[in-house]
C-alpha cells in the first residue's frame, strides 16, 4: 500500500510550492508597482511646485518691471546727469514779500505783520482775569464750593475791568483796579465772600506783594501800607486818621492799615520797589537804597533775611516792631532790583551782582549748606563765574526772582578776549578768539528741586551751585535789521 501512494504525493507537493512562489511573485510585483506610482507621484509635486515658484518669479519681476518703469518715466534705470540740471529743473526759491504798507501808522503795521498782536489788542477789548487750581479757599472761584477748578475759568467780577497788579494765595487773592483801590477776597479775607471786596480805598497803589497774614501796597507817591488779610482785624485794629477835602477836617480810615515808608528817606527820595516774603519785606527807594522791615504780625523774622547782623525780636530798637532798618552794609552799591522769597532776600545792582542773605537750608543763597553757612544775615556776593570757566565769556546778571526756597537769576554773558595768562601759550584754541562781542543769555536756578523747581530735569534736594535751565539758556534769532544772531531774553521773571 505503501508503494502505490507515494508517487502521488510528491507531484502535489511540487504544485503547492510552485503555486506558492507565483503568489509571492506577484505580491513582489504589486508592492513594486505601488512603489513606482508613488514616486511618481512626488515627482510630480515637486514639478508642480517648481513650476508655480517659477511664475511667481516671473510675477515679481513683471510688477518690478512695471513700477520701475513708471518711476523713471519709461526707463528701466534712473537716468543720471552727467552735468548740472536745467535751470527749470531746480525749485526756485521764494521769498515772502514784506506785509509793511506805506501810509499807514506802525500799529496797523503790526496788526498787518502779526496775527498773535491782533489777538492781544482783541484781549484789550475784554479785559478779565482767569484762574484755575485749588479752591479750597474760594479764591479760583469765589461763588464756588468746589474744591479744585480744573479748567480756566473766568472771574466775573472781573469782567471789563482793568487791573494794575494782582496776587493769589491758597486762602486769599488780592488785587489793585484801575483807580488804585485794594480789592480782597477768599476765605482768608472772610469765609462768606462771594466776590471781591474793595477795602483800602484813596491810596493810588501801584503794586503789592503779599506775607503771611499783612497785605503790602506801594502807593504811585512811593508810599508803603500794611493792610491785615483779614476783614476782622481791618474792623478791630488801629485805624489812623486821613485828612478830608475839607480844609481843617480829618477822619479815621475806614480799615485798619500801617505805614511803613521809612522815615530817613532825603528830600525828594521815595520808595519805588516792594518784595515781601513770609516775614519780611524789602523796601528799595529811587536812589537805590535797601529797607527791611518785619512784615507779619504774629511772627518775627528769625532766619537773618532782614539783613542786619543781631537784630532780633530781642535786640530790635525802641518804636513799632515792623520799623523799616535801612541795610547798611549795601551802602556804596546801588541796588537796581529786588526780590524776596520765604525767608531769604536777593539784592541785584547796577554792575549787574547779586547779593543774597537770609535762610540757606536749600542752598537759595548760593553758598554750601554747612553748619555755620545755614543762614547769613548780611548780604553777601554770589560768584558766577564758576558756570563759565574757561569760555572767555563775562557773565552780568540782568535780572532776579525768587520764590519759596527756590532763586532764579538770568544772565548775559559776552565772548571777550581771552586774559593774559589765563590760557596756555602753546597750542591755543582758535574758537576762544571767535565771536568777541557776542552775548549769550542764560538762566539760572539755585535752592529745593525735589518737586522739579529747579527746571533742569533733575530732583535734587539742596542746590548751592547755580543750576542752568537748558530750555531757557543760550538761545538766539536772527534778527533781519541788523543781519546777525541776537540772544532770545526772557521777558520778565518773576
Amino acid at each position: 500500500m505503501f508503494a502505490r501512494t507515494a508517487p502521488t504525493a510528491i507531484p502535489r507537493c511540487s504544485r503547492l510550492l510552485s503555486t506558492r512562489a507565483q503568489i509571492l511573485a506577484k505580491q513582489a510585483s504589486e508592492q513594486s508597482h505601488v512603489v513606482s506610482a508613488s514616486h511618481q507621484t512626488k515627482e510630480y509635486r515637486k514639478q508642480q511646485q517648481l513650476y508655480r515658484t517659477f511664475l511667481a518669479v516671473a510675477l515679481a519681476g513683471g510688477a518690478l518691471t512695471l513700477s520701475q518703469l513708471y518711476i523713471n518715466d519709461g526707463h528701466i534705470l534712473r537716468r543720471a546727469h552727467a552735468e548740472a540740471p536745467t535751470q527749470e529743473e531746480e525749485n526756485a526759491i521764494i521769498f515772502e514779500k514784506s506785509r509793511k504798507q506805506v501810509g499807514v501808522s506802525k500799529e496797523e503795521n503790526r496788526d498787518l505783520i502779526s496775527s498773535q498782536h491782533h489777538q492781544v489788542k482783541r484781549s484789550w477789548e475784554n479785559p478779565g482775569v482767569y484762574a484755575w487750581g485749588s479752591n479750597t479757599g474760594r479764591v479760583v472761584a469765589p461763588d464756588s464750593n468746589e474744591s479744585n477748578i480744573k479748567n480756566p475759568r473766568r472771574l466775573a467780577f472781573f469782567d471789563g475791568k482793568l487791573l494794575r497788579d494782582i496776587k493769589l494765595d491758597r486762602n486769599f487773592g488780592a488785587a489793585i483796579d484801575e483807580q488804585g483801590d485794594l480789592l480782597q477776597w477768599g476765605n482768608g479775607y472772610a469765609p462768606d465772600t462771594k466776590a471781591p471786596v474793595r477795602t483800602l480805598s484813596g491810596k493810588n497803589l501801584t503794586s503789592i506783594t503779599i506775607s503771611r497774614d499783612r497785605i503790602l501796597g506801594l502807593s504811585r507817591s512811593g508810599k508803603v501800607y500794611s493792610v491785615p488779610i483779614s476783614a476782622e482785624d481791618q474792623a478791630d485794629g488801629a485805624k489812623p486818621q486821613e485828612s478830608s477835602w475839607i480844609p481843617f477836617w480829618s477822619s479815621n480810615s475806614n480799615v485798619a492799615y500801617r505805614n511803613l515808608t521809612p522815615k530817613t528817606l532825603a528830600r525828594g527820595e521815595t520808595i519805588s520797589s516792594i518784595a515781601a516774603g513770609l516775614e519780611h519785606a524789602l523796601l528799595l527807594s529811587s536812589t537805590g537804597r535797601l529797607f527791611s522791615a518785619a512784615s507779619a504780625s504774629d511772627a518775627y523774622p528769625t532766619r537773618g533775611q532782614l539783613g542786619i547782623p543781631g537784630l532780633s525780636w530781642q535786640t530790635r530798637p525802641e518804636g513799632s516792631f515792623d520799623q523799616p532798618h535801612e541795610i547798611t552794609t549795601l551802602s556804596g552799591f546801588t541796588i537796581s532790583a529786588i526780590a524776596a522769597g520765604e525767608r531769604h532776600s536777593l539784592a541785584l545792582d547796577s554792575q549787574g551782582r547779586l547779593f543774597t542773605w537770609g535762610d540757606n537750608s536749600a542752598g537759595q543763597l548760593g553758598f554750601d549748606t554747612a553748619a555755620e553757612t545755614s543762614l547769613v544775615d548780611a548780604p553777601s556776593l554770589v560768584p558766577i563765574s564758576k558756570p563759565y570757566a574757561g569760555t572767555a565769556q563775562t557773565p552780568r546778571i540782568t535780572s532776579i526772582a525768587a520764590g519759596g526756597n527756590n532763586t532764579f537769576f538770568t544772565v548775559d554773558a559776552t565772548k571777550s578776549l581771552p586774559q593774559p595768562g589765563s590760557l596756555p601759550i602753546s597750542n591755543p584754541d582758535p574758537s576762544l578768539s571767535r565771536n568777541i562781542g557776542r552775548v549769550t543769555a542764560d538762566t539760572f536756578a539755585l535752592g529745593a528741586g525735589i518737586s522739579g523747581q529747579l527746571g533742569n530735569n533733575r530732583w535734587t534736594h539742596v542746590q548751592s551751585t547755580p543750576a542752568k535751565i537748558p530750555s531757557l539758556s543760550g538761545l538766539f534769532e536772527y534778527d533781519e535789521t541788523t543781519n546777525v544772531t541776537v540772544p532770545i531774553r526772557l521777558a520778565r521773571l518773576s
